[in-house]
């Protein structure tokens, strides 16, 4: 007998639904033949069509027929800087065939985030949203549904709220969901000493940041000739009375306490992890701080020690895969991501795709995404493969066809 519940949208007879709701990073669970009600941008039903007919009014309901394809949650890609000026492509092409720093001074080619600290700071904030807009319209046909963007390319006051206020725009004005966190320990300005800088970040750029609601969250970049692990904990300590919950980019390149700084804060994620040592990834799984891990950087710096993922995985860490998406590193693609993850950094399918996921909502502290499963919002992509293996398998492929945001159709391929 019909609850007389009115579905929105009809996923049909899906080949293989993918629900990341299993146990381990490897829990995929994969429903065979299985279909999806959707009403008010949340699942309301999984199960048979024929089952859904009889407990829903599906009488005006859009169908989507998914026979012989795949439905997974939406990816949430939990560490990107998606909003900045312009590129870096003449630096990336002449470092190709070697790192030659006399070479691009010669050419006259400003280097390194320097580079874009000076064209962000001189871009409108139109320009900024149009450049940021057509990056992440480009990332939802790739699946992607929400996504973390980090300032950081600013350095000063204004800059970085003008950076923030920037994606507050993007997360009204378009499909995506964006959370914003402010990143102003992202390096420091040319010409200033860093305890003067440092001064700045917590005296006033965090109060600003705060006062305005700008950011979910703050970040900080704590390794050599960065920002020591103190330092790092007066920023973050300083975030947390605004109500901005502790993020830390760490390890990248040497280990000097930020990875335990992260057990230390309970913090919601700690990002990169190139240099942490076995004993702090133990102390990371047991506190279920997220490791977020980014092949597609190590893969475009051409990183010199890459992360160690099968240990963290092994230690049972909750690992979360993003694109980092930036200008040295600058894809739009997760799929590309999972496929380095699995060719490049012994992952499994199962645990690429559940680290896209579940794992990056875990590591944004989002309980509402990330799994398909009723209750939960409806942001889902629908691949146009006969199994969800070939995710891994097919190398430069979009195989999304579909993508729902909130219950609906956003991308139609």
């Amino acid at each position: 007998m019909s609850e007389n519940i009115e579905v929105d949208l009809l996923i049909s007879n899906a080949a293989e639904i993918i629900t990341c709701t299993g146990e381990g990073m490897s829990g995929i669970e994969v429903l065979k033949n299985t279909s999806l009600a959707i009403a008010n941008g949340k699942i309301i039903g999984i199960g048979l069509e024929q089952e859904l007919s009889k407990k829903f009014d599906i009488e005006n309901t859009q169908i989507i027929d998914a026979t012989g394809k795949v439905v997974a949650p939406g990816f949430v890609d939990c560490h990107t800087h998606l909003v900045f000026n312009g590129t870096r492509v003449e630096e990336y092409s002449a470092k190709l065939t070697g790192d030659n720093p006399e070479k691009l001074k010669e050419l006259g080619i400003t280097t390194g985030p320097n580079r874009t600290i000076e064209l962000t700071r001189d871009a409108s904030i139109e320009d900024l949203f149009q450049q940021s807009k057509r990056r992440m319209l480009s990332m939802l046909n790739y699946g992607i549904t929400t996504i973390e963007s980090k300032s950081g390319y600013g350095l000063t006051t204004e800059s970085e709220i003008k950076i923030l206020e920037v994606g507050r725009r993007l997360d009204r004005e378009t499909p995506v969901d964006v959370l914003n966190t402010f990143l102003g320990a992202h390096g420091f300005p040319k010409g200033m000493e860093k305890n003067e800088y440092l001064s700045i970040i917590i005296n006033e750029m965090i109060p600003e940041v705060g006062k305005r609601n700008l950011a979910e969250f703050c970040d900080a970049w704590c390794d050599e000739g960065y920002y020591t692990a103190d330092e790092s904990k007066q920023i973050l300590e300083a975030a947390l009375q605004y109500g901005m919950k502790p993020k830390l980019h760490a390890d990248a390149y040497s280990y000097i306490g930020g990875s335990d700084l992260a057990v230390e804060m309970n913090m919601v994620s700690v990002d990169h992890l190139n240099y942490t040592p076995v004993e702090v990834m133990e102390r990371l799984a047991q506190s279920k701080v997220t490791g977020v891990l980014m092949p597609a950087l190590d893969f475009a710096v051409g990183h010199k020690r890459p992360f160690d993922a099968r240990k963290m995985l092994d230690t049972g860490m909750e690992i979360a895969l993003a694109t980092d998406l930036c200008p040295a590193c600058y894809t739009e693609s997760m799929q590309f991501v999972i496929n380095l993850a699995c060719r490049l950094y012994k992952f499994t399918v199962e645990e690429a795709i559940k680290a896209a996921t579940y794992g990056g909502a875990r590591a944004l502290n989002l309980n509402d995404r990330g799994v398909i499963e009723i209750g939960k919002l409806a942001d889902l992509q629908i691949w146009d493969i006969p199994t969800y293996k070939h995710i891994a398998y097919e190398l430069g492929t979009n195989i999304v066809e579909t993508v729902i945001k909130d219950g609906r159709v956003v991308v139609s391929r």
